[in-house]
């Protein structure tokens, strides 16, 4: 009878063992990011780059001369709250675009949609899809609030609707060759 016991306190030890390497420091975790490794002679492609809002940013200015970038939201002042949330954007910038008359946003804080827009990055497509939705949903019933949103896998790039549709297209096709 006490041999079973001892067998399985020796499974559970050697079990609590295997267990606990798993989780130590080993090569496979230190090794950098985006390295080409090689299994059974076969080379993989180097891990890829996240995206961030500010290189979704150089992307689309490169297409719409007019977008100049006014700011890189932080946790610390992002008015929404979201920024690094749970299924919420993990950066986010803002933009002004020349072709929005004085005007129009006279009084407008800076960072605002309303005065060019803003690019929010996801950890996932479904969650950039998520959010435009939120916001079309939001802003449906109020014009003065309405904004072109266009969502490009895990990117969502918000326009101010002072734009014409016209000029909106450009980012439309900016974000479509983001991939």
């Amino acid at each position: 009878m006490r041999k079973p016991a001892l067998s399985a306190a020796a499974l559970v030890i050697a079990f609590a063992a295997m267990t606990a390497c798993g989780s130590g420091n080993d090569q496979k975790n230190d090794r950098p990011k985006n390295t080409t490794t090689a299994t059974a002679g076969v080379p993989t492609k180097p891990a890829a780059k996240e995206l961030t809002a500010s290189d979704a940013f150089k992307a689309l200015s490169g297409k719409v001369a007019s977008a100049k970038l006014s700011g890189v939201v932080t946790e610390d002042d992002d008015p929404n709250h979201l920024l690094g949330r749970p299924n919420q954007y993990t950066s986010k910038v803002t933009f002004t675009d020349s072709r929005i008359k004085v005007d129009d946003v006279a009084g407008a804080e800076p960072g605002s949609v309303g005065l060019g827009g803003a690019i929010e990055v996801f950890a996932t497509a479904a969650d950039s899809q998520a959010r435009a939705d939120y916001i079309q949903n939001v802003t449906k019933g109020m014009p003065m609030l309405a904004e072109y949103d266009f969502v490009s896998g895990t990117v969502l790039i918000r326009v101010s609707h002072y734009l014409t549709p016209t000029q909106a297209a450009d980012y439309k096709a900016a974000a479509a060759a983001l991939g």
